[in-house]
């Protein structure tokens, strides 16, 4: 699984310099180390993040893993049908305020 793109934070670019432990700890570990292991794929990386971020209600982390899901290979229709199937598993409020960052994110104005 070496051909799939280095994944790279942005924790020092957006808080570096207001909390640069937690940016680094984003940056050196989630990032460089956590999504770049070999065993799973980013794409599937991609797709359970989504899948958690909806879970939890995590709006607004979500908004960027989904464009970061599309960069990894995932198609707006797999993330729609993602966030569809945690609806029912994760409770219907959680799965429409999922799928109302998605619509903001995809739809065509």
């Amino acid at each position: 699984m070496t051909d799939q793109p280095k994944q790279v934070g942005g924790g020092r670019k957006t808080l570096g310099d207001f909390a640069p432990k937690l940016a680094d700890l984003t940056d050196d570990v989630l990032f460089a180390d956590v999504w770049n292991r070999t065993e799973l794929p980013a794409r599937d990386r991609s797709l359970i993040t989504v899948a958690v971020l909806a879970t939890g209600e995590d709006t607004d982390q979500l908004r960027f893993h989904l464009g970061r899901a599309i960069e990894n290979g995932l198609t707006q229709d797999e993330l729609i049908e993602a966030i569809t199937h945690v609806a029912f598993y994760a409770g219907w409020p959680k799965g429409m305020a999922a799928m109302g960052v998605a619509k903001e994110l995809f739809a065509p104005e």
